[in-house]
């Protein structure tokens, strides 16, 4: 029984599962194997087989829809109030980063005047 892809709304996938053939597409333009991309997805290599075929086959409609939905988030306006909290976040993630960096530099500053000091 061969594999088959169909579309069910989130775009062309490997029928029985949620692997859309962009997935696929990731992986296969990093140079992986077919049969690589299968173990990672815990596919069979036919099924990866019907994505990359489905790819060649399809390869104008394909790579447009595939660039439309890796530049969909430079693109995308969120509610203010969600655009506060991810800005927020943000500035909390770059206060804690700047914290372990300064800490780490104290840290390393008192391992090297303890060499050279003792």
């Amino acid at each position: 029984m061969s594999a088959k892809i169909i579309n069910r709304g989130r775009g062309p996938e490997i029928e029985g599962t949620r692997i859309t053939i962009y997935d696929v597409m990731d992986y296969a333009q990093h140079g992986w194997h077919r049969d690589r991309i299968a173990a990672l997805f815990r596919l069979s290599s036919r099924d990866v087989q019907a994505a990359l075929d489905y790819i060649d086959a399809h390869r104008d409609e394909v790579t447009s829809a595939y660039q439309n939905i890796r530049t969909r988030p430079q693109h995308y306006q969120y509610a203010p109030e969600v655009e506060a909290k991810i800005t927020a976040s943000r500035q909390r993630a770059q206060a804690r980063l700047s914290a372990l960096k300064a800490s780490g530099r104290r840290a390393q500053e008192e391992q090297y005047d303890g060499r050279h000091h003792g």
